[in-house]
């Protein structure tokens, strides 16, 4: 491990000063805010993503220390990124990669395998490649979903896939101490990736959710932002699951 452990940062200051935190798809939604929210706290951000266009502009409007178009499915690709970077890093969120639905008995065994291990690899990937150049004490974030955890036509592998998740971060945790390794499971989040997802009935999901969350609102990228910045600065939180669904598991 480089470096001394990340202190836990005053409350009066900046909670992220001095601090580096690297964005796994971070040109867009969750990732996005929370390099934006890093920034606010004094951190400096490296982002990641596929879309070089998309990327290159988040890159401006932050003032990002660096960035890298890549697949971050490609292992080469991803042990490369790694291994350019000039310094030692403090925190990284993955946000790259999405859910995958539809009936079961339609999926060939490849499909299964490739859903059910998609964001385990993926997560285990940049642990093997970041856990080096991270300093003690700092933090990798998963993405995970609280609406997986409920069974019903059309979820098919998801809800076993995000059931995998807990267990394989809180793995994790000990293997890669004194790095912190958490998880955040969001539900709805009002997002590009939702966008694509939902297509034209995005509008009446917001609506339904307005309706029937005990917050009154759908989440933002903005709120998921502040949950993984607060990780990353108590550093006292390891191996866990972060639930931020606006109490829409309650309810729906």
């Amino acid at each position: 491990m480089a470096g001394a452990s990340t202190p836990v940062s005053p409350q009066h200051g900046p909670e992220l000063a001095g601090q580096t935190v690297v964005l796994i798809g971070g040109s867009s939604g969750i990732g996005l805010e929370t390099a934006r929210r890093a920034r606010a706290e004094g951190a400096g951000v490296i982002l990641t993503g596929r879309d070089r266009g998309r990327l290159e502009q988040a890159v401006r409007d932050l003032g990002a220390q660096r960035s890298a178009a890549f697949d971050a499915t490609d292992p080469a690709a991803l042990r490369q990124f790694f291994q350019d970077l000039p310094a030692p890093i403090d925190h990284v969120l993955i946000t790259a990669g999405g859910p995958t639905y539809g009936p079961l008995l339609d999926m060939d065994a490849a499909q299964v395998r490739e859903a059910l291990s998609d964001h385990l690899v993926l997560g285990l990937e940049v642990a093997r490649n970041a856990a080096s150049r991270m300093r003690p004490g700092g933090t990798l974030l998963l993405m995970g979903s609280t609406g997986g955890r409920r069974i019903g036509h059309g979820t098919g592998i998801f809800s076993a896939a995000t059931a995998a998740l807990p267990p394989f971060v809180a793995a994790l945790a000990l293997e890669l101490a004194p790095v912190r390794v958490n998880l955040i499971a969001a539900g709805f989040v009002d997002s590009p990736l939702s966008a694509s997802l939902l297509g034209d009935q995005l509008e009446e999901r917001r609506k339904e959710l307005r309706a029937t969350l005990p917050i009154g609102r759908v989440v933002e990228p903005a709120d998921v932002a502040a949950l993984a910045v607060h990780i990353m600065a108590n550093t006292a939180l390891t191996g866990a699951t972060y639930d931020i669904d606006g109490g829409e598991q309650f309810v729906s």
